[in-house]
């Protein structure tokens, strides 16, 4: 069911590795919480029934650290997710000072085990980080990881730890020097962005829907980066409601002219796919098929600006049976260069896997594909410069309105010509 387009088949020298803990499925905030691990064994089960996995080693991280921690996170905070998994969820109300960390609220609620289990999601991204800088694998995927909000000294937007920023840490202090961190996540990649706000090793490029409207509100085109980084921060918001032909129009008419500036050595990917048109807690409207599309454009980044270079990790994802499987397994094949069509029939044993979970376990789905696409086209019309009426509110002209505006505000800052569609 799968054709092998480029890239290794496996983890070994030069190939491709994708990492692999269960440890990973204990990150369970509560039965009610959207953030359910059910997604990544899903996809896993999805994946390896296409056939994604069939002779791939998977790699299992070893050797972690709370040390590893501490290049991103605060020690006080530290020792507060530590407590704060001691005293489980009943005990944490006692406990007043977690919720200075961001603890025990609605989105970040507390759970036995909390830390481990959120520890072992950076150990997952630091393996992929480590398999490419030893040259093991040149790309290397982590479905678990993206948890893209967690700030130094508090947990937000259902992330604890920010195994995306530990993994550009590690990899600055072992061998690189010039990180490319693109996130397409629906909601804004605030917490990579502010780790490395003021370093020039480090590129952060986010697409996102208008801050103005969806959570945390962050992430406008004028945020740039600090004073020894101006421009490193590049941020490109889409509006409510915005189809694939709108967001490829958008990702294309900015990431790729200024990651080619940029030059990095190395691309890591934030793969939320939250973005898609029936995702409970966003208003975007891509399909599997255009967020697909994207995954192979980083991908063919990667390959023209360094070398193949690509550590891939999930985000977010709330349509748990509908999409996040199948988004993923396009993730993991596009890393392990297994390319998987959008025709391809989901397999019947995938579905005897849904059936095979208790009643209730998981939420209950309007619509279970058929296939690994939602038959939508995933082209798009280039952008081009223009000045639109400002009255025009259509979906188009707000579009390229932010795009505009995106490059007036980054572009020169590399270089680049904001009103040359070549840039």
């Amino acid at each position: 069911m799968v054709g092998s387009v480029g890239g290794g088949g496996g983890s070994g020298p030069g190939g491709s590795a994708m990492v692999w803990d269960p440890e990973v499925l204990e990150y369970r905030f509560s039965p009610s919480h959207p953030m359910d691990p059910v997604r990544l064994e899903l996809t896993v089960a999805l994946a390896r029934l296409l056939g994604v996995l069939d002779g791939v080693e998977l790699v299992r991280p070893s050797g972690f650290g709370d040390h590893e921690l501490r290049r991103v996170h605060s020690d006080d905070y530290v020792d507060a997710v530590r407590l704060a998994g001691r005293v489980g969820p009943v005990r944490a109300v006692e406990v007043p000072v977690l919720a200075a960390y961001g603890l025990g609220n609605d989105d970040n609620p507390v759970f036995a085990h909390i830390h481990e289990a959120a520890a072992s999601i950076v150990a997952s991204s630091l393996a992929g980080a480590q398999a490419i800088a030893s040259g093991s694998a040149t790309r290397a995927v982590n479905i678990a990881g993206g948890m893209h909000h967690a700030m130094r000294a508090h947990a937000s937007g259902f992330c604890i730890y920010n195994d995306a920023a530990i993994a550009i840490s590690w990899l600055l202090d072992n061998g690189f020097d010039r990180v490319a961190y693109i996130d397409v996540d629906a909601h804004h990649g605030d917490g990579v962005q502010a780790a490395f706000w003021n370093d020039p090793r480090v590129l952060t490029v986010s697409l996102h829907e208008d801050p103005r409207w969806l959570w945390p509100g962050t992430g406008f085109p004028s945020e740039l980066g600090g004073p020894e980084a101006r421009g490193t921060a590049v941020n490109v918001p889409v509006p409510a409601n915005c189809p694939d032909r709108l967001w490829l129009r958008a990702f294309h008419a900015v990431v790729p002219s200024v990651v080619r500036a940029f030059r990095p050595q190395l691309i890591v990917s934030q793969c939320g796919c939250d973005s898609h048109a029936t995702d409970p807690l966003t208003d975007l409207a891509l399909s599997v098929d255009g967020q697909r599309a994207a995954i192979l454009a980083m991908r063919a980044l990667a390959d023209e600006v360094c070398d193949g270079r690509w550590l891939s990790l999930g985000g977010g994802g709330y349509q748990v049976v509908d999409v996040v499987p199948r988004i993923w397994t396009h993730l993991i094949g596009a890393t392990l260069g297994r390319d998987v069509a959008p025709t391809t029939p989901i397999p019947d044993e995938w579905f005897g896997v849904l059936d095979a979970y208790p009643k209730g376990r998981l939420p209950a789905s309007e619509h279970v594909p058929t296939t690994m696409g939602d038959g939508q086209d995933a082209t798009f019309t280039p952008w081009e410069p223009g000045v639109s009426d400002p009255g025009d509110k259509s979906t188009d002209a707000v579009a390229d309105r932010f795009i505009a505006r995106a490059r007036s505000a980054v572009f020169p800052l590399h270089d680049l010509d904001p009103e040359d569609p070549r840039d």
